[in-house]
């Protein structure tokens, strides 16, 4: 077999669609898992961030999530470590690059909720209210075993 300049162009034409392809697939699956914005206009929404957090912190509550055998358990807790006064509590659980979905979990009044959580890196969101109305907002990551 001899080499000619149309062997040649061929392997140099072969070279580049074989990086250019796989540049491709990597952007496109770059784009297809981004979670995309979390706020409309970050800009505004650092206007009230710190008296948010400062409202937030000033209630003292911590956050406890377990999962184990098909069950998320969600516990909030005050400073004292007794059930916080929360109401209207949500769970959101997703993959950490993927966007937010479906519909919020409500926990049964012992914190659980039943979901197949499959084995890696899950992100927890977790909202509530005070009585008072201060918006509590937490998330975690939590990883399942596999």
């Amino acid at each position: 077999m001899t080499l000619t300049g149309r062997r040649v162009a061929l392997m140099f034409v072969g070279g580049f669609a074989v990086i250019i392809a796989a540049n491709l697939t990597l952007a496109v699956n770059a784009v297809r898992t981004f979670p995309g914005l979390e706020v409309g206009n970050s800009y505004v929404s650092s206007q009230s961030f710190n008296a948010r957090r400062a409202a937030q912190e000033a209630l003292g509550w911590r956050v406890d999530v377990k999962y184990a055998d098909g069950l998320l358990t969600v516990h909030i807790s005050d400073r004292e470590g007794r059930p916080a006064p929360a109401r209207d509590i949500a769970v959101h659980a997703g993959r950490p690059t993927a966007a937010k979905q479906g519909s919020p979990l409500a926990p049964d009044s012992g914190g659980g909720i039943p979901i197949d959580l499959g084995p890696g890196l899950w992100r927890v969101d977790i909202s509530a209210t005070a009585p008072d109305g201060t918006t509590y907002a937490h998330r975690l990551i939590l990883e399942v075993p596999a």
